[in-house]
């Protein structure tokens, strides 16, 4: 049977009808530099990306945590949150941040006075008063008269309900068995009137077939007067209780004083309620709230300030520093403070003795511009994520694509994993097996005749067959291929990136031959219509073609025009990274490629809402005598498309990659190209940005980049010389390895 696969970046998002809160920041054209020790938590803004389809979320995260415990307004957005939205559900204690489809979001916990229901629908609430920053979050549940904040540790919540007036009672509530999730189930236990456990069912990511059980550990600050677990439409009182059902929850029921304080400490594991109770007893040992937070922004401080930006408007750092904070949410931690974690394909329990386990692996978004700077900025911490990939293949047979808790899911297309390696360890992180590595990114490229391809690389057999993936795929295959254009040119880069490794590692027959196989996407470019497009399995070209359509490719809204995915012919025909002048001699030479590459952008074809051309406005900058446009549409891409509003975000930031192009074009240089040694060069958007380099990896202590000469509107005018350590670069573009050696980078003027 083929599987079906349904979009995740260009999810359609529900329209915001109530408007809670306005939130009113200074955000003057003053340039602003961050005051000497002050925190640059203040420059971050949860609430950016939660509407307009960025789906992210507010609540208190830490870098690269386990749990991010945040609220519920919307039962049909991804992350749980929609800004505006009229009624609060309760806290879930683990999201994803900024995908397209829905999961997670387990363990709800909620409050509410006297009359107590079992119906999401009936227990919610309206809310106002929000607050967040770093590590925390609060509101206020308007009809209960309670003021509710939670703050975070790396695998724990806490949480407090302040009781503003005084009742008869209040109800605590924790639902277990739902979710985000498309399934859902779960258990509950109630050991005593202060402390619960149990777990909750999901899974179901884009209708595939993962699924997960996340444990939960619950303590309470005071005990309750009764308690009960409700089951579908009926509860069932009395403490010892132990229920498993899918409609399922627990109801801690207190009599308490006006100005009193409900708190609620919760564990995560995704392993069982014993390490959840581990981790708890670990990292919240105490009832210290304001501590837990002076922690969480401590640990944020900590790794924000690996990028110190200077001379911008506070507008500028509030945008470049929330982005650069949603780029340490994902991949998270998923081990245990054991050091236990669930296998991949969740086929038993693993244990790290001096290291830490990573989950959620978006890798079609995340390899174009998350890890590339997550290599340059944070190599430790990429490494240990690289660590996690290579243990996922010696556990599953394969390495992740897009892994979710423990289970690959099989979203979208390409081999991405392959990129992210060679790109790692070309810019020299190496502190893992490669040998193991290197057997991982070849393994489902190499093919026995007849052979079909494995789920990883589907329909890969046919592109070996073809030289190209036909239009008419092969249905006889379980794995249906989506945008059998767009998953060829994902194969070419991929293949691209394992000739590279290879040549690094000593094989030159592996070289020649994944060179030629990345090379294969010439045999989709029509030289009369100057685009790349869908050929059939008897060399005719796929038709109708047209170069605009973006539906047909799936059944689904936004799946992409026939033959590609999530986009259209003008999206995709210029996604050749690894073979720009290749592909320019296919379009006739430089002029033509550029006169068409114009075209796309100013004929609005051009979007960053969605990753296959991200890196489009850059390609300017190989043309000699075009370097110019590269500047001018970064820049005119940042003014229009990012902002410190809620909808300050263009399109899903997926896990952060969004954000990364953002952060990577502020810096002045992109990678245009994974898995090579080279950035192309665009412009700052500060004065001044210090980059700290970690000298376990790098030679170089800090890269600091610099604008200067600057016009009397602050800005440079037309395309700047640029200098490394007071010598002029030329052909636009800086390698990795003298970045890493730090230094100067200094963008000014032409005298």
């Amino acid at each position: 049977m083929k599987r079906r696969l349904i979009s995740h970046s260009n999810f359609a998002s529900i329209c915001i009808v109530f408007s809670i809160l306005t939130i009113s920041l200074m955000t003057g054209m003053i340039e602003c530099s961050p005051p000497e020790n002050k925190s640059l938590t203040q420059y971050v803004n949860p609430f950016v990306g939660t509407a307009g389809g960025g789906n992210t979320y507010p609540g208190a995260v830490l870098p690269w945590g386990m749990v991010s415990v945040s609220p519920h307004n919307s039962t049909n957005s991804p992350s749980g949150y929609q800004y505006g939205e009229k009624y609060f559900y309760g806290f879930g204690q683990v999201h994803l941040s900024g995908t397209g489809c829905s999961d997670l979001g387990s363990i709800i916990l909620t409050a509410s006075r006297d009359i107590f229901q079992l119906d999401p629908e009936k227990y919610r609430t309206i809310y106002s008063n929000e607050q967040a920053r770093p590590g925390y979050y609060s509101l206020e549940l308007t009809e209960h008269n309670i003021r509710a904040e939670v703050t975070a540790t790396q695998r724990c919540s806490f949480t407090q309900f302040h009781i503003m007036k005084s009742s008869e009672w209040v109800n605590v509530l924790l639902d277990c068995g739902r979710s985000l999730s498309l399934i859902g189930g779960g258990g509950v236990r109630i050991l005593s009137g202060k402390k619960i456990e149990g777990y909750n069912v999901g899974g179901g990511f884009c209708g595939e077939d993962n699924r997960h059980l996340i444990y939960f550990a619950a303590e309470f600050n005071i005990p309750a007067d009764s308690s009960g677990i409700w089951l579908i439409d009926r509860l069932i009182d009395g403490q010892g209780a132990e229920i498993s059902n899918e409609d399922i929850g627990c109801r801690m029921k207190f009599k308490i004083p006006e100005d009193s304080i409900i708190a609620v400490k919760i564990g995560i594991s995704y392993v069982s309620c014993e390490n959840a109770w581990q981790n708890l007893e670990s990292e919240i040992p105490d009832w210290d709230f304001d501590n837990v937070i002076a922690q969480a922004d401590s640990a944020w401080q900590q790794q924000l300030s690996r990028v110190q930006v200077e001379g911008g408007s506070k507008e500028d750092m509030i945008i470049f520093y929330t982005a650069l904070y949603h780029m340490l949410i994902h991949p998270n931690i998923i081990s245990d403070i054991n050091g236990e974690y669930p296998l991949m394909g969740r086929s038993g329990i693993g244990r790290y003795s001096s290291r830490e386990r990573y989950s959620i692996f978006s890798l079609w978004d995340t390899y174009r511009t998350l890890h590339p700077f997550l290599t340059l900025v944070y190599p430790d911490r990429q490494s240990a994520i690289l660590q996690t990939m290579v243990d996922m293949y010696t556990e599953s047979g394969w390495l992740p694509k897009w892994e979710l808790a423990g289970n690959e899911t099989y979203m979208m297309v390409g081999d991405p994993a392959a990129i992210v390696i060679t790109d790692s360890y070309l810019k020299g992180i190496t502190d893992f097996k490669i040998e193991s590595a290197y057997q991982a990114v070849i393994k489902p490229s190499i093919l026995s005749e007849g052979q079909f391809a494995p789920p990883i690389r589907a329909g890969y057999h046919e592109l070996l067959q073809y030289g190209y993936i036909p239009a008419d795929q092969d249905t006889t295959q379980e794995w249906w291929v989506w945008g059998p254009v767009s998953t060829t040119l994902e194969y070419c880069l991929s293949d691209w990136a394992i000739a590279q490794l290879a040549k690094t590692l000593g094989s030159e027959k592996d070289f020649q031959e994944f060179t030629r196989r990345s090379l294969l996407y010439r045999n989709l470019f029509d030289s009369n219509t100057l685009f790349i497009r869908p050929k059939l399995r008897n060399g005719e070209w796929y038709a109708p073609f047209d170069p605009l359509a973006t539906e047909g490719s799936g059944s689904w809204t936004g799946s992409g025009g026939p033959g590609y995915v999530e986009g259209n012919a003008w999206n995709y025909s210029w996604f050749v990274p690894h073979d720009i002048s290749g592909l320019t001699s296919l379009f006739g030479g430089a002029q033509s490629f550029t006169t068409k590459l114009k075209e796309c952008f100013t004929n609005g074809h051009f979007t960053i809402t969605n990753e296959p051309d991200i890196a489009y406005p850059y390609l300017f900058s190989y043309l000699p005598g075009e370097e110019y446009w590269t500047p001018f549409w970064v820049k005119k891409l940042i003014e229009d498309h990012f902002s410190v509003k809620p909808d300050g975000l263009p399109g899903n930031d997926d896990c952060g990659a969004i954000s990364a192009w953002l952060v990577f074009s502020a810096l002045g240089f992109y990678p245009a190209c994974p898995a090579s040694n080279i950035y192309q060069l665009g412009i700052p958007l500060f004065r001044r940005i210090t980059l700290q380099l970690n000298k376990k990896y790098f030679p170089g202590e800090k890269l600091v980049i610099e604008k200067t000469d600057l016009s009397e509107s602050g800005s440079l005018s037309g395309l700047p010389q640029v200098f490394f350590n007071g010598i002029e670069l030329t052909g636009y573009q800086i390698e990795h390895d003298q970045i890493v050696k730090g230094g100067r980078l200094v963008f000014e003027n032409k005298k």
